[in-house]
């Protein structure tokens, strides 16, 4: 039976969003598996908007939502109407909208606070006994909500530190190497955290979607 696997996105580019290539090679590589995705976001306004052309603060609003259905094409719903009853496991692709806009890593580090529905989506995954995968910066999440959570972020740096200061346990990688906690049902690995560019990211990524749908 083929599986369906929720998505959640933060908006649309690198900076202030979803990072596009993270996204598109979680959903190439769902699809290629013959699993479904569907794809939620919050629906609210972005914490800023930058400019990716010149690395500037944008001071045009944007909706975390609105700009998450670009890489959807569409189809996409509110993260507040997505629930655990509706897929089998769950995966947060990564990019600065998931320390910006998922939660405040970005801006308070350790002391981050998260989106009220992204919190409760993991909660219920996990009351479910449902897999969730973090790649790149969303580990942070992980960090935060998972007491003793295993991850990734990559390489040692303020991130893994913060993560740690949070009460998880950080493990170093290669790009094309996955964490796995078997306690927490957790995978992870590091995507653009490290790099360098598509081919190396998508080698860490497709690991990822494997092991998260074995385990759905």
């Amino acid at each position: 039976m083929s599986k369906t696997v929720g998505v959640v996105l933060s908006g649309c580019g690198v900076y202030d969003g979803t990072e596009i290539h993270e996204a598109v090679l979680t959903l190439l590589a769902l699809d290629q598996r013959g699993a479904t995705a569907v794809m939620a976001a919050p629906d609210k306004e972005q914490s800023h908007v930058i400019n990716h052309l010149t690395g500037e603060v944008d001071p045009t609003p944007r909706n975390v939502l609105v700009e998450s259905a670009r890489i959807a094409r569409g189809a996409i719903k509110p993260l507040a109407e997505l629930h655990a009853t509706d897929f089998d496991a769950l995966i947060f692709p990564g990019g600065f909208g998931g320390a910006k806009n998922l939660c405040s890593f970005a801006f308070d580090g350790a002391d981050m606070t998260v989106d009220a529905d992204v919190a409760r989506l993991v909660a219920e995954t996990r009351a479910a006994g449902k897999p969730i995968g973090f790649i790149c910066i969303t580990p942070t999440l992980a960090a935060k909500l998972i007491p003793g959570v295993t991850i990734t972020l990559g390489c040692a740096g303020d991130a893994p530190t913060a993560a740690e200061a949070m009460g998880a346990t950080h493990v170093e990688t290669e790009v094309h190497e996955i964490v796995i906690d078997d306690v927490h049902n957790v995978v992870s690995t590091s995507a653009y955290m490290l790099g360098p560019w598509v081919a190396s990211v998508h080698k860490g990524i497709d690991a990822l979607v494997e092991e998260v749908l074995s385990r759905a």
